[in-house]
């Protein structure tokens, strides 16, 4: 049964994660109530008004309550450790069974079954792909070295990517959710999402320093030493192939501009300069 009141309900999955918190705000700030799924409610820290419900998208039962009375649910992809979920033909059937209309679903990289069973789904639910190139809030990886060291070691320093604000892929996932021109413009649409600018490594530098007001130096890595350090990390082979491959050989679409975020929210892409300046304390020394 879908909620009757004016007020839509959505379901945020991966509420926790970087691009979840900003699906639960956006959709706030329009008016939406949220329900948010976490495995692990107590270290949620939402606002009181969204209502957090335990659950994990590798149980299907789990978060079969969660759907109830739903009218759009946005879906990750991966379970806890980043393992690709092979449940996607049960939760989406369990989200059509509850009568949910709208399905949002964040591209984990490539194909994975939760995908594809939303984009096949023989049940009539709309959906929307969310394709966001890197995420602006991977610089905080380099934080503990910029704050202690004034410096960051990074391989292929001239590899350029259109980065993009995480807020604004929450935007566009809460818009398709909400659909609030109801015209279903959004079924079927794979939405990439991408800042406004291409930027080089250098660049990416150059603005942190700027942000937290002193320069940070950027060290090149060879290929060799990239490896190894990410090895001494404990990362898996598989994710230092890709990881190399997308630093070495950047795909298009990861450093073309794309206008979605202009196009479906109507206001443009947040720049780089402007997340750092909101998270330029984090970047400066103690």
């Amino acid at each position: 049964m879908t909620n009757t009141n004016n007020v839509q309900k959505v379901l945020v999955t991966g509420a926790t994660g970087t691009v979840g918190r900003q699906v639960v705000a956006e959709l706030l700030a329009r008016g939406a109530a949220v329900r948010a799924l976490t495995r692990n409610p107590a270290k949620a820290d939402f606002p009181a008004e969204v209502e957090v419900v335990r659950g994990d998208l590798t149980d299907p039962a789990s978060v079969a309550p969660a759907l109830e009375g739903v009218d759009a649910a946005h879906l990750i992809v991966f379970g806890e450790g980043y393992a690709p979920l092979s449940t996607g033909e049960e939760i989406v059937a369990l989200a059509a069974k509850a009568g949910v209309r709208r399905l949002t679903v964040l591209h984990g990289g490539g194909e994975s079954p939760l995908e594809d069973a939303v984009r096949g789904n023989g049940f009539g639910v709309q959906w929307t792909v969310l394709m966001p190139v890197e995420f602006m809030a991977n610089a905080l990886g380099w934080a503990d070295d910029i704050r202690t060291r004034g410096r960051i070691e990074e391989p292929y320093v001239d590899r350029l990517s259109s980065m993009v604000h995480e807020g604004d892929i929450g935007a566009v996932a809460a818009v398709a959710l909400l659909d609030e021109q109801g015209d279903g413009r959004h079924h079927g649409q794979v939405h990439v999402i991408t800042g406004p600018q291409t930027l080089s490594l250098q660049d990416k530098v150059r603005i942190l320093g700027q942000a937290r007001g002193s320069e940070v130096a950027l060290v090149e890595l060879t290929e060799e030493q990239a490896v190894e350090r990410m090895r001494a990390a404990g990362m898996p082979q598989e994710t230092i192939d890709f990881m190399m491959y997308v630093y070495g050989d950047t795909p298009v679409e990861g450093r073309t501009v794309a206008t979605t975020v202009q196009d479906v929210t109507g206001r443009p892409a947040r720049t780089f300069a402007e997340w750092a300046a909101e998270h330029a304390h984090e970047f400066r020394a103690q």
